[in-house]
């Protein structure tokens, strides 16, 4: 029987997006362009292959809808009840059907429409056929719009469906709501099954894993069933009924031994009776929850008399509490060594173990005598166990040293460092830096030598050493002082006078103002600078004034009137040119020149920038499959 993994069903599209779909793929992938004066042949041709290419789309696609949903017949019974519980095996057998018939309608109109267009005699006759065969399969398909969105919602509650395997080795947990069954599997697996304190928290199935023996197991938790008829159960209470019927499990039936569920002991009783037909072939484990709020002895005597006849009857009664853990354990261990024994008598009643069987034997080495043999241990090893066996009493360790002390214990390791001086065990460890001890570049005497410092700077303060700064400077600092100080105030004069000045005429350039060299001789001797013997300096060499300028020449007479007038310069396009007649034919020349240049979008012969070039092959018409990195 095939186990389906109903995650991997590929989504079913409603009607609409499915006929936008496949005509949008059509168009895309077949050719677009058709013309009438084209032969006869080709144009049916054309209008044949989007005929098909339509057909053959919703063919695969439909078929791959029926191919993913799983067929009831082919799965385990498990599931085949499940579905059946969960989404009506009828609507879901006939919405499969549907589909199936609407494929089947697709390939007819196809294969009729294709032979009717071997007939068409004209380009419009063959595209009225495309528009009719396409027109029918779309129709057949928008008929099929409940179907398409019944399956839709399967799909997407078939892939929220736990993933349980029907034949591995299972803990299930059954019994009325809100009896601790939920809290119980959150203990034993990494589950996070929501835990509510009302009735049918738990809507569904739900599974954890865990490990024992070096095993994988599944534990799967039912939703809360109630005493009544089959035929009066709902949805949620017949998922419990058909895993109870169908996995090979250790039952572990949740009885509320405090009531707290707002169902007595004997409505529970009530329950397990009509309920045991399913518990057929399985261990059984009867888990007396909630033992922290109530235990069995402190029932009524008629109460316990219950739990009595279900361990006369071979059953096994374990009391737990989800709350404390306690029992938790214990009845995880029963049920899994349970059920590995009763999977083991389940293998050896089968046939293959016979096979198994025939081929393996076991030697038994027969007795030669009757003669008693013991055991022989060499002396060696006796005298070393002798040697071991000491009186002496045990080191105490450190956890018997905190349990004895309590909050005055500290943990002390150096104490058991094996130095060859026990003296230095509690020696302060030095800091390396750098590969070098930093003590051995501390001085012991530095916090004295600091004292001494600064009584010696007190004494010096007090001496007034710091306090003549002004006495100290030589004469030659004071003359540069004062001669700062006359340039300074120099300065700020200046900037006066240039202020009253009257700035509204017109300024000259500062390369034409002349000064004159006693002037600056006398300013410069006034500031304190020594302007004697300057004969050679910079400001004397000076060949000319600056504002002194050539004579202007006289202007010799014109020799004649027409010569008189200032001839201005020939424009550059005349030069070298004959007459009138000659310019125009040189201007006709560049424009020919240039016309070249015009066409491919050139500035110039130096202009080499090559735009973005768009050939037409490349971006006009309809675009084929493949790669698009070229674009």
């Amino acid at each position: 029987m095939a186990l389906y993994n109903f995650k991997k069903i590929t989504v079913v599209p409603s009607a609409k997006d499915f006929i936008d779909l496949t005509l949008s793929k059509t168009q895309r992938k077949t050719p677009t362009v058709i013309h009438k004066h084209y032969q006869i042949h080709r144009i049916r041709h054309f209008y044949m292959r989007k005929v098909k290419y339509t057909q053959q789309n919703y063919h695969d696609r439909l078929t791959q809808i029926l191919t993913d949903f799983p067929k009831l017949d082919d799965i385990h019974p498990f599931y085949a009840d499940l579905m059946n519980v969960l989404y009506d095996k009828d609507h879901y057998k006939l919405a499969l059907g549907q589909i199936n018939i609407a494929k089947n309608l697709i390939d007819n109109v196809g294969k009729d429409y294709v032979r009717l267009m071997k007939y068409g005699d004209s380009l419009y006759r063959c595209k009225q056929l495309k528009r009719a065969a396409l027109g029918r399969m779309c129709t057949i398909i928008k008929r099929q719009k409940q179907s398409l969105e019944y399956l839709e919602q399967v799909r997407q509650h078939l892939s929220r469906l736990p993933t349980i395997d029907p034949n591995t080795r299972t803990l299930l947990l059954c019994g009325y709501p809100n009896v601790g069954k939920s809290s119980f599997i959150n203990k034993v697996t990494r589950a996070d099954v929501e835990v509510q304190p009302y009735a049918f928290t738990t809507k569904s199935l739900f599974v954890g894993h865990m490990d024992y023996k070096y095993l994988r197991w599944q534990v799967v938790d039912t939703p809360g069933i109630l005493d009544h008829p089959l035929e009066d159960r709902n949805t949620i209470e017949m998922q419990a009924i058909t895993a109870l019927a169908h996995l090979r499990a250790a039952v572990l039936y949740v009885m509320d031994v405090s009531e707290q569920c707002g169902h007595s002991l004997e409505e529970q009783v009530e329950l397990f009776k009509n309920i045991k037909p399913l518990f057929a072939n399985k261990p059984l484990i009867i888990v007396a929850n909630k033992c922290d709020v109530k235990r069995i002895s402190e029932l009524p005597e008629e109460s316990q008399k219950i739990f009595e006849m279900f361990e006369a009857e071979g059953f096994s009664v374990i009391e737990t509490s989800t709350l404390t853990e306690e029992g938790v354990i214990q009845v995880k261990t029963e049920a899994c060594d349970r059920l590995l024994a009763h999977r083991v008598d389940m293998k050896m009643k089968g046939n293959k173990v016979n096979e198994v069987l025939n081929r393996l034997h076991l030697a038994m080495p027969t007795k030669r005598d009757n003669k008693e043999r013991l055991p022989f241990i060499p002396e060696g090893a006796v005298a070393r166990k002798k040697r071991m066996e000491v009186d002496t009493p045990r080191r105490k360790s450190e956890r018997d040293l905190e349990l004895e002390l309590g909050d005055d214990y500290v943990l002390d390791l150096q104490k058991y460092w094996d130095l060859m001086n026990s003296s230095e065990k509690y020696d302060k460890i030095p800091e390396i830096w750098e590969g070098h001890n930093i003590l051995d570049y501390i001085d012991p005497d530095i916090m004295r030598k600091l004292e001494e410092l600064e009584k010696e700077e007190e004494l010096r303060e007090a001496a007034g050493e710091y306090d003549s700064e002004s006495e100290s400077e030589d004469e030659e600092m004071m003359e540069i002082r004062q001669l700062a100080q006359q340039i300074r105030e120099k300065k700020k004069l200046k900037i006066l006078q240039s202020k009253e000045k009257d700035t509204r005429g017109p300024r000259m350039p500062r390369t034409a103002k002349k000064v004159q060299r006693k002037v600056l001789e006398k300013e410069m001797t006034d500031l304190g600078l020594d302007m004697t013997n300057k004969d050679e300096a910079h400001y004397v060499r000076r060949s000319r004034s600056v504002t002194r300028k050539r004579k202007r020449d006289e202007s010799v007479p014109p020799a004649s009137v027409a010569r008189s007038r200032s001839s201005s310069r020939t424009p550059r396009d005349v030069s070298g040119l004959r007459d009138e007649k000659m310019v125009k034919k040189v201007k006709t020349m560049a424009k020919k020149a240039q016309k070249k240049m015009n066409r491919m979008g050139r500035k110039g012969e130096s202009d080499r920038h090559i735009f973005d070039l768009k050939p037409k092959h490349l971006l006009a018409g309809k675009r084929k499959s493949g790669k698009t990195q070229r674009r």
